[in-house]
């Protein structure tokens, strides 16, 4: 997106600051009723996994899920890359104002060289904490997203769960989340020595 016209810059971040700010439930509603609508759209499946109405070969088992997930994989892709993008797009214009750019431009190095091998290796810093803060919140949205497309699964089970006032399986939820938030934060450190050599953990 660095190397975008202004104009056309402009309309992406413009697209996807309305896609940040659209609740996964608003979504993921929209994209249901627009593509696995028979007045509409009839592209995809409205809700279930497809296996349990009609028995299929085994071989056949990995597209049917793909078919059916679609759209939920989609509404979760929807509202959590568009924050990605913005932020690694804020930080990446940033970097290429800095002085080693500058120096890395008089050298002779094109544009996009400067952007992949100096600019985009110190942008992706910032987007690598942000990623890591998003794990946990995927696992809260998948609850979302399970309910509306009747899909079964540990957020379907939460929901269930809660209405059921069954305490054990909230408390084993809330520490699947804690369990995925510092799995998160191990991912991020490594992908920040992978980065930038020159960050060292310290105790």
């Amino acid at each position: 997106m660095a190397e975008l016209p202004p104009r056309w810059r402009s309309i992406w971040l413009s697209g996807l600051h309305f896609l940040q700010a659209l609740p996964l439930f608003l979504l993921a509603t929209g994209l249901l009723l627009l593509l696995a609508n028979p007045d509409v759209l009839a592209w995809f499946p409205a809700f279930g996994l497809g296996l349990e109405y009609e028995a299929v070969a085994w071989w056949q088992q990995p597209g049917r899920l793909l078919y059916f997930l679609a759209l939920p994989a989609l509404s979760l892709v929807l509202v959590t890359v568009p924050g990605l993008v913005v932020q690694l797009n804020g930080t990446l214009q940033r970097e290429l104002q800095q002085p080693y750019i500058a120096t890395a431009r008089a050298k002779g190095a094109s544009s996009s060289r400067v952007v992949r091998h100096h600019a985009l290796r110190n942008a992706l810093l910032p987007t690598v904490a942000l990623l890591s803060a998003l794990f946990p919140n995927l696992v809260a949205g998948a609850t979302i997203v399970e309910v509306l497309f009747a899909l079964p699964g540990m957020g379907r089970l939460l929901a269930d769960s809660a209405a059921a006032q069954d305490y054990p399986v909230l408390l084993a939820a809330v520490g699947l989340v804690a369990l995925v938030r510092v799995a998160a934060q191990v991912l991020a450190d490594a992908l920040y020595l992978a980065l930038d050599p020159r960050i060292r953990m310290h105790a």
